[in-house]
């Protein structure tokens, strides 16, 4: 049997697969929060002028995770440089099928390939309390918890990684 790999590219945020991962990632995170599930009205307000057009060089970088023989797009994630040496992590996702199947590790150190590449000496991020498998992931892969460098609704926990 012929083992699945993964493959990790940039791709533009409003492909057909970035713009549906996407909308996976903020119906998830946000039926989470609500401890229901998001509505496609809810999704598409949330999704509006999300500043998601910043994930390009040089301000930043999107990536699609694509997983097996089809390469089914299966995760996502994106980084975004704050300062000269600074790059945010964000909108890090693999749909519920693919996890546990090690792209999420494979996912991060690529996103942490392409903020080197943009000039990041330090990747931060922010999160919530409930989301405990990313909490879980970024601590697995060396991420220690900072004081806060930005405020926001959403945000409970902060992140930090030398890179």
């Amino acid at each position: 049997m012929a083992r699945m790999t993964w493959i990790f590219s940039p791709e533009r945020v409003d492909t057909p697969d970035a713009t549906a991962l996407r909308r996976d990632y903020y119906g998830d995170v946000a039926g989470r929060y609500w401890k229901r599930p998001a509505t496609e009205a809810e999704i598409d307000e949330g999704l509006t002028n999300d500043g998601v057009e910043l994930l390009t060089p040089p301000t930043g970088q999107f990536l699609v995770a694509r997983y097996g023989e089809g390469a089914e797009a299966a995760g996502c994630g994106g980084v975004l440089m704050l300062d000269a040496e600074r790059a945010e992590l964000t909108r890090v996702f693999l749909r519920h099928a693919y996890r546990g199947l090690g792209g999420a590790g494979a996912l991060l150190a690529h996103l942490e390939d392409a903020a080197r590449e943009l000039g990041a000496k330090r990747m931060v991020l922010n999160t919530r309390l409930d989301l405990v498998e990313a909490r879980a992931l970024y601590t697995r892969n060396g991420y220690a918890e900072i004081p806060a460098y930005c405020t926001g609704p959403y945000m409970e926990i902060w992140y930090g990684k030398e890179l």
